[in-house]
């Protein structure tokens, strides 16, 4: 498994794509999970969310995920093997498209988190998902989304919905504090907000935060693990339910590869941990 895992990262980052090759390679857990494709959560073209549910009776935890990609590329249709690999841990799982830079910025893209996670909240049942346990996934950008979304009432409050619908968020190597903006992609998702502080997580942390979960690897250089450990001393200052774990010798893409090929590092097993599942 390792080896596979390795191989596969390898042709990651050798300009294949990195979900689309974990669809071939990725277990199909088949007879765990059924599929439902392209369902709108509003009106414009990326408003767009798959979901994946148990084959079991439920009522199910929900999770939602969103993709990441620099807030500039990806896409719900490169995740089956994350949506089936959770339905499979028994989780209804939405998996989410929104809008991207450079064409949108900080404020669309979150509102456009925030209106699907209000969306799939109340609509939770139709899909044998439990409104109650609702969670929250995201991987680099896509973790910065899930984060703030919880952070930043303002985004739910818009939909009219609140925060306190959020049971619990895991991010995989996200970014959370990374001011002043010094990149490109960063600089074209962020450089049109009005408060750039505003749009830090690490500046929105409160006593009414949910419980959060922020995994890392030891070997992200794209995103470095202090935007982990940073966030959990804010919000156990604050009594919040929190953990970081860095995982010794994975990657930024190595992270979400573990998912599917679980001898990686424990990241399935930590989020069902957290969120108060079983392996």
């Amino acid at each position: 498994m390792r080896i596979l895992g390795t191989a596969l990262l390898a042709l990651t980052l050798s300009a294949c794509s990195g979900p689309e090759l974990l669809n071939i390679v990725a277990p199909s857990l088949s007879g765990q999970w059924e599929k439902t494709t392209d369902l709108a959560y509003g009106e414009l073209e990326r408003h767009r969310f798959d979901i994946y549910t148990p084959t079991e009776d439920g009522p199910h935890p929900v999770l939602i995920y969103v993709h990441g990609g620099s807030w500039n590329s990806g896409s719900k249709d490169d995740y089956p093997w994350l949506g089936r690999r959770f339905a499979a841990e028994g989780y209804v799982t939405a998996v989410i498209n929104y809008r991207l830079a450079p064409e949108f910025g900080y404020e669309d893209f979150m509102a456009d988190t925030a209106k699907a996670v209000a969306f799939i909240h109340q609509n939770a049942e139709q899909w044998g998902g439990d409104p109650e346990r609702l969670f929250l996934v995201g991987h680099s950008a896509g973790a910065y989304n899930a984060v703030q979304v919880a952070l930043a009432p303002e985004f739910l409050a818009a939909e009219g919905s609140s925060p306190a619908i959020i049971d619990g968020v895991a991010g995989l190597a996200g970014p959370y504090d990374f001011l002043p903006l010094d990149g490109p992609a960063t600089k074209a998702a962020f450089g049109v907000a009005e408060d750039l502080d505003a749009t830090q997580p690490v500046n929105r942390v409160t006593a009414d935060a949910p419980p959060m979960l922020f995994l890392h690897g030891d070997k992200d250089t794209v995103v470095r693990p202090r935007n982990s450990t940073r966030m959990e001393e804010l919000l156990k200052a604050q009594g919040i339910k929190t953990r970081s774990e860095i995982y010794e010798g994975v990657d930024h893409i190595g992270i979400i590869v573990a998912v599917p090929l679980k001898g990686r590092a424990p990241v399935v097993k930590d989020i069902n941990d957290f969120f108060g599942q079983t392996d």
